[in-house]
């Protein structure tokens, strides 16, 4: 994906609204908006931004883990399935 066709100046986005909204639910392509030929803001459709934001969240669980790990903060698997039965046994 090439950026430099999806940045517009402000201007456009003023003139051109409706198009743009079409545009980027068919095309799922963000636009980067400009205002005194400084980008401000990027627009971009709902499912894009749901997916970035699902990808977004499954990148920390995995730094978490990561940390985890570094810090010695884990266990075996055969150990920690053997407390998860213990937890569920009735006393």
């Amino acid at each position: 994906m090439s950026l430099a066709k999806q940045i517009k100046p402000i201007s456009y986005l003023k003139a051109h609204v409706a198009e743009i909204i079409r545009n980027l639910s068919k095309l799922k392509e963000p636009l980067i908006i400009t205002q005194n030929g400084e980008a401000k803001v990027i627009l971009q459709d709902i499912e894009s931004y749901e997916q970035t934001q699902e990808t977004m969240a499954l990148l920390k669980i995995l730094a978490l883990g990561n940390r985890q790990v570094e810090e010695g903060k884990v266990k075996p698997a055969s150990e920690a399935i053997k407390c998860l039965r213990a937890r569920r046994e009735p006393r």
